[in-house]
């Protein structure tokens, strides 16, 4: 008799989850259920994606039996969805007889904290932005899961390139501000060595390994894409995901997960980015 595989269960199929999916496809270790709450997603999912769907209804018991009823002991579970002050409360405890649970929060959660941060660096829980964040990871780290704060995410669909082609983007001030960044395939990675080697309950900072300013990262890509350097504007005028300024060291988790960077930092990240999206 074959013996059936796990299943990972992906919550929240966005840029993240796909990445995921596509790492595992490969791999060939897992069957694949990815959530949504709309029928016509669902639908796309199945046809474009290949991947199964568990449809989660508006009405929150619903959704809750749902995932209840998706898992089993060899159910690993990636959740990849932002707060919105109600799934996580719900969500969480539905899934705390899954193997192992990982959640992906953002380095958001250290507010206006400047310069060099790692895992030991206080979290902000007074600021406005960080502590739904800071909420949510406390109420998926109470069924188990291990958290993930990753910085600025981006792919072929969604980065700093695709703002820089539609002229959108700003240079904040002089530009010397750091940001830190991860390519989402690194990022899946990350994920699923942490479903497989990190303690329960564990939380790591993620990230590429060299952290840059956000103008140097722009005279990078414009240059690969032939583009002026964009105009720029005050720190005040900057939406909040650009007002910061940290230097993020993820070395424990590469470290202790056993993660070797396939994108070590935004030159190689953004070269692939480009060559995916047919820019280069």
């Amino acid at each position: 008799m074959t013996t059936p595989r796990p299943t990972l269960l992906i919550v929240g199929y966005g840029q993240l989850g796909m990445a995921v999916h596509r790492e595992l496809s490969r791999r060939d270790t897992h069957a694949i259920l990815a959530t949504t709450r709309s029928l016509a997603r669902a639908d796309e999912m199945r046809a474009t994606f290949r991947v199964d769907t568990l449809l989660l209804r508006d009405d929150a018991s619903a959704s809750v039996d749902a995932l209840r009823a998706a898992v089993r002991a060899d159910t690993d579970v990636v959740v990849s969805f932002p707060p919105d002050g109600t799934s996580d409360a719900a969500f969480a405890p539905a899934l705390r007889a899954a193997r192992r649970i990982v959640y992906i929060s953002t380095t958001g959660v250290f507010g206006p904290v400047s310069g060099h941060v790692d895992d030991d660096t206080p979290v902000a829980p007074e600021d406005a932005r960080a502590a739904p964040r800071l909420h949510a990871e406390d109420l998926w780290r109470d069924v188990g899961a291990i958290v993930l704060r990753a910085p600025a995410i981006y792919s072929a669909g969604s980065g700093l390139h695709k703002r820089l082609l539609a002229g959108t983007h700003r240079l904040v001030e002089d530009g010397n501000r750091y940001v830190s960044r991860i390519h989402v395939d690194d990022l899946a990675v990350l994920a699923l060595a942490a479903l497989d080697r990190a303690a329960p309950r564990s939380t790591y900072v993620v990230g590429d390994h060299e952290p840059a300013t956000q103008r140097a990262v722009v005279e990078f890509l414009c240059a690969r894409l032939a583009l002026p350097l964009p105009p720029a504007i005050s720190a005040s005028d900057a939406p909040p995901t650009l007002r910061g300024n940290r230097i993020v060291d993820a070395s424990r988790a590469l470290r202790e997960l056993g993660v070797t960077l396939r994108y070590p930092s935004y030159r190689e990240g953004y070269e692939a980015v480009l060559r995916d999206a047919g820019h280069v």
